[in-house]
């Protein structure tokens, strides 16, 4: 079988996805494994300089990238980005990596950082979720990745100084859950990643000393794989990943 018959077989291939976080880290890496899979990406972010950076460096890796200068925690700038998409195309996935992270102790954890951090990682996510989905469900699917962590997850070791931080990726799996739920009838899939520590410069700054199992690229590679496959077998699951570190 010849490559261009294995890229037309991949779900990806030819589609318009978007990738919010994605001057960065996970959101990056993510980008270019999309990329690379075939899908026109389109790259949200803050920073219009790492942005146009990303997307530069898909581009002479042959594969096609918009980026639209996005804070994901506005409803204005959300609508902003989704109106663009909607002029490349119709979007047929969204993987939403945009994220902070600022450590304090929790007496010391002010109304301002809190907001912020929820603001970002809880409220970004539905703002981008629903967009999407409102999209996906008129024209008959798509799917949705989110990225939550481990610290959002039941059971698992909670470090200190992340109260908001945990809060906001608790928040995450209840809503992937709640997408899958109401998607279902539509045809559009959600399914949510839970990833301990990945080296990305949001860890580095948050925990130096903490040793990273994971890369952006191992997260991107993952993202790919299951946006590629059969998702509508696994929608609302939660997938924690424990590093082998």
């Amino acid at each position: 079988m010849a490559a261009g018959d294995v890229a037309r077989e991949r779900w990806l291939a030819g589609r318009l996805a978007v990738v919010t976080g994605a001057s960065r880290g996970i959101g990056a890496a993510t980008a270019a494994a999309i990329a690379a899979a075939g899908a026109h990406v389109v790259l949200a972010a803050q920073d219009r300089r790492a942005l146009d950076s990303v997307a530069a460096r898909i581009r002479d890796a042959g594969g096609q990238a918009t980026p639209v200068v996005t804070d994901v925690s506005d409803e204005a700038a959300v609508q902003r980005l989704f109106t663009e998409v909607a002029g490349l195309g119709q979007a047929s996935a969204l993987v939403c990596a945009a994220g902070v992270l600022t450590p304090a102790p929790f007496a010391e954890t002010t109304s301002q950082m809190w907001r912020r951090t929820l603001d970002v990682n809880l409220t970004g996510t539905f703002l981008c979720c629903r967009a999407a989905f409102t999209a996906m469900a008129a024209a008959g699917g798509g799917r949705i990745v989110t990225i939550a962590s481990l610290s959002g997850v039941y059971a698992t070791e909670k470090f200190p100084g992340l109260a908001a931080y945990n809060v906001s990726k608790y928040g995450v799996v209840g809503l992937t859950e709640a997408i899958a739920v109401e998607g279902r009838e539509f045809g559009i899939s959600a399914v949510c990643l839970s990833p301990g520590a990945v080296d990305t410069e949001m860890l580095r700054r948050a925990n130096p000393a903490l040793r990273p199992g994971l890369t952006p690229d191992d997260m991107g590679a993952l993202i790919v794989a299951l946006l590629d496959s059969p998702l509508a077998h696994v929608s609302g699951a939660n997938i924690p990943l424990f590093s082998n570190a």
